[in-house]
């Protein structure tokens, strides 16, 4: 087991990454929540029944009495509905200020329950126990909580960081083959940013057995979480400009994903076309080398991430839906650009009509 902390003073944690933890849980848990006794164990109706039931034994072997909540698989569920089912079973359970969640499941679950431990009784711990490769190695670490609306992707939220970050990266070997590789979006797009050393491990993980190479696995796991773990570290709230760059390929990914239908197109291949564009905006507003821009988009055909943009969506529809983005600040967007691989910086150069043509040159 590989230890990865995040520095956030008061609010610093640990992120656990290895194999066979979850018959673990309860111990790690305690731990870190020493007094607690009543917790929600938030999951949905696939990771439920792989999971669920040795996650609820683990935290009672350590004292705790839990709550299974089970929410619908997929986006749908990430929605204020959603929110407020859970807390509502919460409180018809008795929970109350003394208690804490966890969240068990993938990027899905862990904004939703997290959301909803951040309003619950104005804010209790969670602990966030990810299922797949994109929330392991990103959304289950940072403190990033939130569902979507009709409107764009992660409108409604707040920052409310987790106590703990069990990453077993056995429960990798459980997805089908698309939703282990849309995870390696954010691997690559980490590599892009900040270690361009990393891609060699991720070319030699490209085709292994979903899952497999466990020791290769947990060090690639690891190393993005220490990338992410320092950005946050320094850039908690994304106010220095830093943690925004954590955004790369994300505001046009996140358009398409909405004019997609939330469900239609996986988050890392909504992020992967992103990242393409992104590619191609950088070559044109920083210089950056057409060949690097190759070796990120090789690394992203390896994974069988699409690279062209489906006609039923068009990119009025994926402007429309941009436009509404978090990122837009007084009417004018964040962008993440490289001007090398490992190097990525925040431009506020890339305008609308440069954004729409890399979208067209998606098709």
């Amino acid at each position: 087991m590989t230890e990865v902390p995040v520095h956030l003073s008061e609010r610093s944690y640990a992120v656990l990454v290895g194999s066979d933890l979850m018959d673990r849980v309860g111990e790690q848990v305690r731990r870190v929540l020493p007094e607690a006794r009543v917790c929600a164990v938030v999951t949905d109706s696939t990771v439920g029944r792989l999971y669920g039931e040795r996650v609820l034994t683990s935290l009672r072997r350590s004292g705790f009495e839990p709550v299974l909540i089970t929410v619908a698989a997929g986006e749908p569920s990430k929605s204020m509905v959603c929110v407020e089912d859970v807390c509502r079973h919460m409180i018809r359970a008795g929970m109350d200020r003394t208690s804490f969640l966890v969240a068990l499941g993938g990027g899905v679950v862990g904004d939703l329950a997290g959301f909803a431990a951040s309003i619950f009784f104005r804010g209790i711990p969670y602990v966030q126990i990810p299922t797949t490769v994109v929330s392991v190695v990103d959304s289950s670490v940072g403190g990033k909580t939130g569902v979507n609306t009709p409107e764009g992707k992660n409108l409604l939220g707040c920052f409310h960081q987790p106590r703990l970050v069990l990453a077993d990266v056995d429960t990798l070997g459980t997805l089908p083959r698309r939703e282990y590789n849309e995870g390696f979006a954010e691997i690559i797009k980490h590599a892009a940013i900040r270690d361009e050393a990393m891609m060699e491990l991720i070319e030699r993980l490209a085709g292994a057995e979903v899952g497999g190479r466990t020791e290769a696995l947990v060090a690639l796991v690891a190393r993005n979480v220490a990338i992410k773990a320092a950005i946050v570290a320094a850039d908690e709230h994304e106010t220095a400009g830093l943690r925004a760059l954590l955004n790369f390929g994300h505001t046009i990914g996140h358009g398409i994903e909405a004019s997609a239908g939330y469900g239609q197109l996986l988050h890392g291949e909504a992020i992967s076309l992103g990242i393409v564009a992104a590619l191609r905006i950088s070559e044109d507003v920083v210089g950056l080398d057409a060949g690097a821009s190759e070796k990120v988009i090789a690394l992203l055909r390896r994974y069988e991430l699409p690279l062209r943009l489906p006609a039923s969506i068009t990119t009025a529809d994926v402007m429309a839906k941009l436009s509404r983005d978090k990122k837009f600040m007084a009417g004018a967007v964040r962008f993440v650009v490289l001007r090398a691989l490992g190097d990525a910086v925040v431009s506020r150069d890339v305008t609308m009509a440069r954004m729409e043509a890399a979208v067209d040159g998606l098709r």
